[in-house]
């Protein structure tokens, strides 16, 4: 469950609490009962760099389907083995 930090608009009392999603924001300061307003912080999380973007694996087309593999190269034929003329 996510932590939700809050801070009274009447008194500066600010606190944390474990929430579900599903839960409704507090609205009243448990020291003053005035009213809070909920803070938002940073995302934890930064991707920085290449490779985190949608189009970063795509070809120029935006096709998500790789290219058929190239047909195997076939190695030059050997030129024939000629006999070693022994005198």
């Amino acid at each position: 469950m996510p932590t939700y930090a809050y801070a009274c608009k009447d008194c500066d009392h600010a606190f944390d609490i474990v929430q579900s999603f599903s839960d409704s924001s507090l609205t009243e300061c448990p020291e003053c009962k005035g009213a809070l307003r909920k803070k938002f912080n940073s995302v934890g999380v930064v991707f920085k760099g290449s490779g985190f973007y949608r189009t970063d694996s795509r070809d120029a087309k935006g096709s998500t389907v790789s290219a058929a593999p190239a047909a195997p190269s076939q190695a030059p034929a050997a030129a024939p083995a000629t006999a070693a003329a022994s005198s």
